[in-house]
């Protein structure tokens, strides 16, 4: 958990505003709740290595019995993501909500796990989510919306890995792992990049899957066509073909593997849509890659997942991910409602941000400010303080970020006091500007002054080059 000096915030707060300001073109709804839910919604949603990560807090106005059971210690926990607590809205407020809700949330979330690069105890989400609608338009714009935040951010060098939870349960009954093992060969295919396919298939064995089925399942992976962070990476560009080709290519592949068992292909179907309604939509099929090693974690997945994975540099996490969740609002209520999410990691994009240099080149193109005010109003003495402070009002009227120095001092600490904060031009109003009703500026970039009329002062800051 961190504090945020000034100009932290004010990145974090540009970062925010992009995705707001995207997040609405879609016409998603702001939505916020309470930093503490009851500790049986949190419990359960998360799977066994979640519920070992949520933040407990001890009842409180009553002496506690250290031999008590933790059900007896704690009722309440700090929220573990904002999916469960829309989930808690919707089946609380349905009367109060239209039929396809469409809800975007930006608030901090706790989780007690082991800080990381990129990874924290105290950390926000940017939440967006279509309640109501089991079409696949809704995937499809949710990829939208996540593209277009990150591309106005300046990334351009991401990827939107998406496959399906029961397309992968498929694949690994076709290929014979016992369902009790699903978890383990998951775990396992992962590493592939990291110890090869001999190092696979020997964790493998260990974990108890026989010798004929993992070679099956790692013989399907390795010809698949996947994004960085496999070894097979290469193929895409070796074979020189688009992700869209490679998507029909995986396609193919994941289909003939699934079918030899006699499967649905309704998982496969559901893929194809959101590559067909995105590229109907004209949105961002060249990030779009269909990845069938993608499992995400969390318990409450029932269709189609997805996760930003960058493709260059040395940032190993993701920037985000999602999927739909069909089954889990009527955990707290008597109707199941279809529902589809994408959650950005803030902290994890604004880490990659500063370590590429990318909020200098927003604050070169004059698209992010990070210095706290546009000018500085000097206090000559106390005399005319009562005129510094006029003038200071007169350049918040024009728009100005006006700062006033709160004593008459030697304009030299004046001068070196704007130096510290970065303000970028320094307003002089003595005796002698007084008397001819003009403002000595001086731009403290440059070094240069100039002797200005006070009604123009507020132009000559705001276009210094005229």
């Amino acid at each position: 958990m961190r504090d945020f000096l000034p100009s932290d915030v004010r990145k974090r707060e540009y970062v925010i505003g992009i995705i707001k300001e995207v997040y609405e073109s879609y016409g998603f709804e702001p939505l916020e709740t309470p930093a503490v839910e009851n500790i049986e919604t949190l419990t359960g949603k998360y799977g066994e290595e979640g519920n070992q990560l949520i933040f407990k807090i001890l009842k409180r106005g009553e002496k506690l019995d250290a031999n008590a059971g933790e059900n007896d210690l704690a009722d309440l926990a700090l929220r573990y993501d904002l999916t469960v607590p829309l989930a808690r809205v919707v089946a609380n407020h349905k009367n109060d909500l239209p039929r396809f809700f469409k809800r975007y949330q930006i608030q901090p979330v706790w989780r007690a796990d082991r800080p990381a690069r990129g990874r924290f105890r105290e950390f926000y989400q940017c939440d967006v989510d279509a309640i109501g609608s089991s079409s696949m338009i809704v995937e499809a714009e949710l990829c939208a919306a996540v593209s277009e935040i990150l591309t106005r951010l300046g990334f351009n060098d991401f990827i939107i890995k998406l496959n399906h939870r029961r397309v992968l349960t498929e694949i690994l009954v076709a290929a014979g792992i016992p369902a009790e093992r699903d978890i383990d060969a998951l775990i396992a295919i992962d590493k592939l990049d990291k110890i090869g396919r001999e190092g696979v298939e020997k964790e493998l064995l260990e974990r108890g899957v026989p010798a004929e089925n993992a070679k099956r399942l790692i013989d399907f992976i390795v010809s698949i066509l996947l994004p960085k962070g496999s070894n097979t990476y290469s193929k895409i560009l070796r074979a020189s073909v688009s992700f869209n080709e490679a998507n029909e290519i995986n396609l193919k592949k994941m289909s003939d593997f699934i079918s030899t068992n006699g499967f649905e292909r309704s998982g496969l179907n559901e893929l194809k849509d959101v590559l067909k309604y995105d590229e109907e939509g004209n949105y961002n099929n060249d990030k779009i890659l269909i990845d069938p090693t993608l499992a995400r974690g969390l318990s409450y997945y029932t269709g189609a997942i997805f996760e930003i994975a960058l493709t260059d540099g040395d940032f190993a996490g993701s920037l985000g991910g999602g999927g739909r969740y069909d089954g889990l609002i009527g955990m707290f209520g008597k109707e199941q409602i279809p529902a589809c999410g994408f959650s950005l990691g803030l902290e994890r994009i604004l880490v990659v941000m500063e370590e590429r240099g990318m909020f200098q080149k927003l604050v070169d193109e004059g698209k992010l400010k990070l210095d706290s005010a546009d000018v500085l109003v000097t206090a000559w003495n106390e005399e005319t303080i009562g005129e510094s402070l006029k003038l200071a009002g007169e350049l918040r009227r024009e728009n100005l970020r006006v700062l006033i120095y709160p004593e008459a001092d030697k304009l030299a600490k004046q001068f070196k006091y704007a130096g510290q904060i970065n303000v970028p031009f320094v307003c002089v109003l003595g005796e002698t500007e007084l008397a001819e009703n003009k403002v000595t500026l001086k731009n403290m970039q440059t070094g240069e002054q100039e002797l200005v009329s006070r009604e123009y002062i507020a132009s000559k800051i705001k276009a210094p080059a005229l």
